[in-house]
Formats: structure tokens, C-alpha cells, sequence
């Protein structure tokens, strides 16, 4: 059995990095050790960069629904907490460290959140619900995806990449992405470095059945022995505690366990039923110093680990899957310029480097010691301000990231947001906008449209150029290859 690339994981990274490959006619597999989705409660919401990767392939109807499911969700729980009469809570635009940002505090002319469409309206998608979408989506485009195939070794040359499967099977491919999360059996096979920061913390996340939650108070509440949360969905809660790492990482996380956590930060004397799902995690923070050795790459919590606060780790190998699958696709198709792949870990590695300093930085000012208490009064006070709401809310939301690609134009190295250039990504081919209209090219890698601002849009999105931003032909040679595009 032989494939251009082998995906390991079936998680939404995984899945991501197959569709983004399949989509340009690349044959991919996915090999995933569980036999079913994992149902477990993870990531709550949805950064605007992940819901603009998801409509440029066309699943923005499926993430409106979703959006709107999970809004009647927290709508019952904001009911049953509220009272009848009296002011209307605030809209929230999410938190850092625990601390939440107020939507009405945002200034709306920041340049930051201009344009961004239907996009910033699509926030609240749970993670199991990302994974759906895009299992859908990659049975539409042919994937295989083999479950309860569990990868235990690999052996790479230079030609390619040899997967050994639990179960006997072995499996050649050209090429093998390592997405199969934070404890990657790729990245040891392998040996990628993975250096970083040892946990402070345990933390436990659940939605369970339980007596005495109205003495819980709603949303993120820090007291003298760590931080709780309880909504903002019926029975949902979370602790955390700085007693250090669990002992036992595999230990099931049953109702003791969480209502004795629960009691101890909440001071209340909940009495847990039922665990419906319920995780526990720690803040180990390490990222691999490459994520390309030879024939494998890493990607999503294969390539860097940190505390889940915010949802940033789905968002963030979201981000790694869009920008590695088009890449790698011209790789194997034999079109990509010189050092194409390369620059996969030198555009997202910063990225991920921050995510890791940004959740580092939420585990300091939630300690419930009094120098981060002052600390964490500090920033609570600069949240409360427009400049600050404005700085955190942009960056929550994935906003402020960009790529360092030449020209001083602020549109380099962001994504398009315009509506029918994302209409004309969904096939998976960059845009050459503003082209001549006798101009002609590789109809394979761009679209040529007429457009009264010149723009090259590479397929993940991302404006490599627009007119002032130096020579055409060098973005196109840099991102294209020989494109040929000819007047």
C-alpha cells in the first residue's frame, strides 16, 4: 500500500492537513489509534483564522449552525442563572488568565477587526464539532481514513517513509505528517527536539450532573486556592489548582476527583452525580525546534504542547494545517520553488512560540500567591480599559498574527478577507486578482481575475503581494514556480 502522504491522527489537525493535500489530487491516508471520535470536552470556541481556513473551503454554513446550536446552549444556562428582570450581562469577547474582556469595551474602528466578515461571527464551535465538519469533508474528497490503526514506528530514507501499524500492517508513503498530538509517537520515533517548561499545574475540565450548583458562581472566579469556572453551558466546569502536575496522567478522572477539586478552589459543597466528559491537563509548554526532519513533519500539539486556556491549541494547528497542506502538495507534484517546504516551520514556528508565551503568561496571574494577585489586578485594571480590551480581544482572536513576507503594504502576510476571492480558494488554487486579462498561466496552481487592486492570494489565504510590493514575477517564482502567467 502506497500513498504520497501518510497523516497520523484523525483529530481536526490531522484531518485539515489531509483535506488541504486531497484537495489539490494528492493520494493521502489517515491512520488514527482510536476507534471512534474523541467526544471528550476541549476547546470551546474558535479563533477568527480557523473560521476564515473553513470558509475558504466552502464550510462556513456548516460553522454557522454549529455557532448558533451552541449559542442556544449557553443561552439556557445564562437563563436559569440570571434573574428575570435587571440588566442584560455583558457581552463577553472571551478572557485571559481568567479574566474577561468585555465586547462593549472594544473600540470597533481598530484596523485589527476591520473587514474581517462573516468570519468574526462564528466563534463558539466546540472542538468535536470542528472534528465533524471536517471528517465530513474529507469523506466528500475521497480520504481514507483507517481507525483503531494505531502507528507504532516508521523508518525514513530519502525517498520516503515506511509506517508500521499495531495491528502488523505496514504502509510506504513519500512523505508523513506527524499530527497525533501532544504525546506524538512521530516526533519520538523521530527524535525532534522538544525543548520548554515543565507543568505548574493540573487542571480538570467536564460537564457533569451535580447538587449545590447554585452556590457556584457563574464564569471564571479566582479564590485563595486556584481558579474555577462554571458555565457557560449547563454543567460545565473547570478547576484549577497549583499543587503541581497529576502523579498518574492515565488515571480515570471519575466524580470524586472532581467534586473534591471542585470543593477545594470553590469553597462549595457541590455534590457531583454523573460525568458526562471530563479531561484533565497540565501548562508543559514545549515546541519543536523544527517541524521538518527529512521526510516528516509535524503538526498541531505534535509540534508544540501548552496550556488548553483560550482554545488556542486547536486554533493554532488549524493554522499549522492550512499553511503545511498546499506546500506539501506542490512538493509532491514536483512544482514547488526552492524551499517552499521550508518555510513552514519558519512562518508558523513563531507563531507558535507566542501561543506558548501567551499561556505562560495566563498560568502567572492566575496563581493565587499575593505577588500574582497584585499582578493579575494590574492587568485586570488595563482590560477594563478601550486600549487594553482592544489589545486583548485581538489577540484571543488570532488577529494580530502575521506572516513577514516583503512589502511594506499592511495586507502582506495576512489573509484575504475579500468574499469573492475566498469564494475562488474553496478549490484549494491561489488568485492572481487585478491580472491582465490577456494574461494566461498554469490553470492548475491560480485563478487570473480582473480586480481593480492587483493582489496575489496564495492558497491558504495569505496576500503575498499586492502592486508597490516589489516585482510580480518574483512572488509568483517564490510561492508558484514557473506559473508562466504571460501577457
Amino acid at each position: 500500500m502506497t500513498y504520497d502522504v501518510v497523516v497520523a491522527g484523525a483529530g481536526p489537525v490531522g484531518l485539515m492537513v489531509a483535506g488541504e493535500l486531497a484537495l489539490r489530487g494528492v493520494s493521502v491516508l489517515v491512520v488514527e489509534r482510536l476507534t471512534e471520535p474523541d467526544l471528550t470536552i476541549k476547546a470551546g470556541g474558535i479563533t477568527v483564522p480557523t473560521a476564515q481556513a473553513l470558509d475558504r473551503r466552502g464550510l462556513m454554513p456548516e460553522l454557522q449552525a454549529s455557532h448558533e446550536l451552541s449559542l442556544t446552549k449557553m443561552s439556557e444556562f445564562l437563563r436559569s442563572r440570571q434573574p428575570t428582570s435587571g440588566p442584560k450581562p455583558p457581552r463577553l469577547a472571551g478572557h485571559f488568565g481568567g479574566i474577561t474582556i468585555s465586547a462593549d469595551q472594544i473600540d470597533p474602528a481598530d484596523p485589527f477587526f476591520d473587514g474581517i466578515g462573516a468570519a468574526g461571527a462564528v466563534s463558539v464551535v466546540a472542538q468535536p464539532e470542528i472534528e465533524r465538519i471536517l471528517a465530513g469533508w474529507v469523506v466528500r474528497l475521497g480520504v481514507e481514513v483507517w481507525r483503531g490503526a494505531e502507528l507504532t514506528g516508521l523508518e525514513q530514507d530519502t525517498d520516503g517513509v515506511r509506517v508500521q501499524l499495531l495491528d502488523g500492517r505496514s504502509v510506504e508513503s513519500r512523505w508523513l505528517v506527524g499530527a497525533d498530538g501532544g504525546r506524538s509517537v512521530v516526533r519520538k520515533a523521530v527524535g525532534f527536539a522538544f525543548p520548554g517548561t515543565d507543568p505548574q499545574i493540573t487542571g480538570r475540565q467536564a460537564i457533569v450532573e451535580m447538587e449545590g450548583a447554585e452556590g457556584l458562581l457563574s464564569g471564571w472566579n479566582a479564590t485563595a486556592t486556584g481558579v474555577y469556572v462554571h458555565g457557560p453551558i449547563p454543567g460545565r466546569v473547570l478547576t484549577v489548582e497549583f499543587d503541581g502536575p497529576p502523579a498518574d496522567r492515565e488515571a480515570p478522572i471519575d466524580a470524586a476527583a472532581l467534586q473534591a477539586s471542585l470543593r477545594r478552589v470553590s469553597g462549595v459543597d457541590v455534590t457531583i452525580h454523573k460525568v458526562l466528559t471530563a479531561t484533565r491537563f497540565t501548562d508543559n509548554a514545549r515546541q519543536a525546534s523544527t517541524y521538518r526532519s527529512g521526510r516528516v513533519l509535524l503538526a498541531g500539539d505534535a509540534a508544540h504542547v501548552h496550556s488548553p486556556f483560550g482554545g488556542q491549541g486547536l486554533n493554532l494547528g488549524i493554522g499549522d494545517a492550512v499553511n503545511l497542506g498546499w506546500k506539501l502538495a506542490a512538493e509532491v507534484q514536483g512544482w514547488a520553488p526552492d524551499r517552499l517546504l521550508e518555510t513552514y516551520t519558519s512562518e508558523r514556528h513563531p507563531i507558535g512560540a507566542w501561543v506558548l508565551d501567551w499561556t505562560r503568561a495566563q498560568i502567572t496571574i492566575m496563581r493565587p500567591d499575593p505577588f500574582a494577585r497584585a499582578l493579575r489586578q494590574i492587568v485586570a485594571d488595563l482590560a477594563d480599559t478601550t486600549d487594553g480590551a482592544t489589545y486583548l480581544a485581538s489577540s484571543i482572536a488570532g488577529l494580530r498574527h502575521r506572516y513577514d513576507l516583503p512589502g511594506d503594504n499592511p495586507l502582506v502576510g495576512r489573509t484575504t478577507q475579500d468574499p469573492k476571492l475566498v469564494e475562488l480558494l474553496h478549490d484549494g488554487r491561489g488568485v492572481l486578482a487585478g491580472a491582465d486579462p490577456t494574461a494566461h498561466g498554469n490553470a492548475d496552481r491560480l485563478h487570473l481575475v480582473e480586480s481593480d487592486q492587483p493582489m496575489l492570494i496564495r492558497p491558504d489565504g495569505v496576500v503575498a503581494w499586492v502592486d508597490g510590493a516589489g516585482p510580480l514575477d518574483e512572488a509568483l517564482r517564490t510561492w508558484f514556480g514557473d506559473v508562466l502567467v504571460q501577457a
